[in-house]
């Protein structure tokens, strides 16, 4: 395969973010944004699950020598993902219930897809 031929991290990426979309759609969640980003953070995916507002962090691990998809999952990161939903959320009045998921895929042939709900409830 020559360079020019080999995905980009950013187009693996992409691939894991729509199989996440994909998967939480089969299961009944409204989509409502992907790649919502921020100077300081991004949300890999807005969706409605019944009333209450979802935001979705994706993470593709197809190797465990630096641990799981779960455990890229940093302090640093929380803190921006924490950021970047303030700040999505900054414009309403009156913010409908929500919840932190994460979609954690270990590769994008024939994935194997985990959903954790509410990752960073307190």
């Amino acid at each position: 395969m020559r360079p020019a031929d080999r995905p980009t991290t950013r187009s693996i990426g992409q691939a894991g973010e729509e199989l996440a979309a994909s998967f939480l759609a089969a299961r009944g969640l409204a989509i409502l944004a992907r790649n919502v980003r921020y100077r300081f953070g991004e949300i890999d995916i807005v969706a409605r699950d019944g009333d209450t507002l979802v935001f979705v962090e994706v993470r593709l691990r197809r190797s465990q020598r630096y641990g799981g998809a779960i455990e890229s999952i940093t302090a640093a990161k929380r803190l921006r993902m924490h950021r970047a939903i303030g700040a999505y959320l900054s414009g309403r009045r009156s913010p409908p219930p929500c919840r932190v998921d994460a979609v954690l895929l270990d590769r994008l042939e024939d994935p194997r897809i985990e959903w954790l709900r509410d990752i960073l409830q307190e």
